[in-house]
């Protein structure tokens, strides 16, 4: 108790970008103008599918929720960002790190989750057509949606506590922009290999399931495509899938590298470059490749 006590009252100073003085307004600007049309995409998206009837379909209702999830979490980890580029004291509390991290772990395995569910859909919408509507109710639609937030919550919860029980001591310097995981474990001044265990675990588990189930129901939907149309099925089966599963490849593989992979002092550059690609730049793609190709919001937008 005299640990979590003296730990409530340090204060982190985050390193983000600091040593690019020169690029700070630079950096500032361009990662504003990225999150501004991250924003305007994933919050237009939403009210399109809102008020277009037509998108009242389950695909729309986990879409509508991916680019909630997508908003939360971009706006959650930039503005620390940005606010650290233009302030000369860039410190932020033992409770906000916490908190900070909290979200942003939670939001992460919601999303994981959420490309899973949609596969899913994708999988009974392509594979049973008939069974679709009767399959996946709405019902059905809501509460798959609860349990990828429920169970994010879960995750990060139990992720989050166990680095309440450690103590911190030496440098409170964070060599990023945000409370990341492996940021948090490098400032303790006990062994965090029990830490470092749990965080492993849950997160490789959580990468492991939701990879699975999203692979196996693109696999069942391509080969469904090529048995459907002998001749072009290949090209209509690239068509469909390459870009969803392009943005799931590169969700994936960002997250498993930032909560997956040690930390060392060759590769924070790289960390804080893909940190900033899951951030800002994913977000921004993600209503590219899901709708904007979609003739249905298309129609909606004109």
């Amino acid at each position: 108790m005299d640990e979590r006590n003296q730990s409530a009252g340090v204060t982190f100073v985050l390193l983000g970008f600091s040593e690019y003085p020169y690029l700070q307004v630079l950096f500032f600007l361009v990662f504003l103008a990225i999150h501004t049309v991250s924003v305007v995409g994933n919050l237009g998206m939403i009210v399109i599918i809102r008020i277009n009837p037509k998108l009242h379909t389950p695909m729309y209702f986990f879409l509508s929720h991916l680019s909630f999830v997508d908003f939360c979490y971009s706006s959650v980890l930039t503005h620390i960002l940005l606010e650290i580029l233009v302030v000369d004291i860039r410190t932020i509390s033992y409770v906000g790190c916490m908190m900070h991290f909290f979200f942003a772990c939670t939001l992460v395995i919601t999303e994981m989750f959420m490309l899973a569910v949609m596969a899913c859909d994708r999988f009974v919408a392509v594979c049973n057509p008939l069974l679709c509507t009767v399959a996946v109710s709405p019902k059905l639609c809501t509460l798959l949606v609860a349990g990828t937030y429920i169970w994010g919550g879960i995750c990060s919860l139990t992720i989050t506590y166990s680095l309440l029980e450690l103590p911190f001591c030496g440098s409170k310097l964070i060599r990023d922009f945000g409370c990341q995981y492996s940021a948090i474990i490098s400032a303790f001044c006990s062994d965090p290999y029990f830490r470092q265990m749990t965080g492993f675990i849950i997160s490789t588990l959580n990468e492991a399931c939701s990879l699975l189930i999203i692979l196996t129901s693109y696999v069942f939907i391509i080969v469904t495509i090529i048995k459907m149309s002998s001749a072009d099925g290949l090209q209509k089966a690239f068509s469909a899938c390459a870009s969803r599963l392009t943005a799931v490849t590169i969700f994936h593989g960002t997250i498993l590298f930032l909560y997956s992979v040690p930390t060392s002092k060759t590769s924070r550059l790289f960390i804080k470059v893909a940190t900033v690609s899951y951030i800002l730049v994913i977000p921004m793609l993600k209503p590219l490749i899901y709708s904007l190709r979609n003739n249905d919001v298309k129609e909606t937008e004109s």
